[in-house]
């Protein structure tokens, strides 16, 4: 009997943004995973050669001519893998485009997905890395999730899901930005969908403490907060104080 691990039911998706040190190794390690047919990587509007070392390593790349955000990434990406497939229903994993070798571990984020008890499952990485920031901003997505669907987050940003297609489509549009996965959690869980989080031994490039770290923490509290103000009936205080803001380009 063969293993159903190894069939191609699978497709990555990598919204990547300068990204042209690391991008290699993780479209590499992707690839490798059981059941990966495909891996698309949206170079979203960088300014370096991300787009290139993604494709030299394997990889279908989709380009956006300007930085959109991570939302339209994965919108662009999963549109991509269902053109690319002719509409084949495969599975979508997200991964972030600095995990280099440590994408390969994304295998158990696969299996309940492939065995029908999971619609999305969230990575929880055992490896945790030391961040800069003081941890507001995912104090602020778990507290939101919590109340506003009942479901507790270990960590409620990371990016690194599988959903099956189905999953996928129900949650569009995709809320904004940084918010994308808090919203993707909260939709989800209150259609009815079962998502779990799953251990795996990846890690990612820490976030540091300089102001280019300081201003992409203020963006991701701001897109959280827009995609939180919606779905919790108790923020509306919140969602008049960030009306102003312009989004980041």
């Amino acid at each position: 009997m063969s293993d159903p691990s190894a069939q191609p039911d699978t497709a990555v998706v990598v919204p990547a943004k300068d990204e042209a040190d690391r991008i290699g190794a993780t479209v590499k390690a992707a690839l490798a995973i059981p059941g990966v047919a495909l891996v698309v990587v949206v170079d979203d509007g960088s300014a370096d050669a991300t787009g290139q070392a993604a494709a030299a390593a394997g990889a279908r790349v989709v380009r956006h001519s300007r930085n959109r955000g991570k939302a339209a990434a994965m919108e662009t990406g999963a549109e991509a893998v269902r053109l690319l497939d002719e509409g084949v229903p495969r599975h979508l994993l997200f991964l972030d485009a600095d995990l280099a070798e440590t994408a390969g571990e994304a295998a158990p984020l696969i299996e309940p997905v492939r065995a029908g008890t999971a619609d999305m499952t969230i990575a929880r990485f055992t490896a945790r890395v030391r961040l800069g920031g003081h941890g507001f901003v995912v104090r602020l997505a778990r507290e939101g999730i919590r109340r506003a669907c009942g479901w507790e987050a270990t960590q409620p940003l990371n990016g690194q899901r599988c959903l099956t297609r189905a999953a996928f489509e129900a949650a569009r549009p995709l809320a904004h930005g940084f918010g994308v996965e808090t919203a993707l959690t909260i939709d989800l869980v209150r259609a009815g969908f079962r998502v779990t989080e799953v251990e795996v031994p990846m890690s990612h490039r820490a976030t540091g403490t300089d102001w280019h770290a300081q201003l992409h923490r203020a963006r991701q509290f701001r897109d959280v907060a827009r995609a939180l103000a919606p779905r919790d009936p108790g923020l509306a205080p919140l969602r008049q104080a960030i009306r102003p803001t312009r989004p980041p380009r």
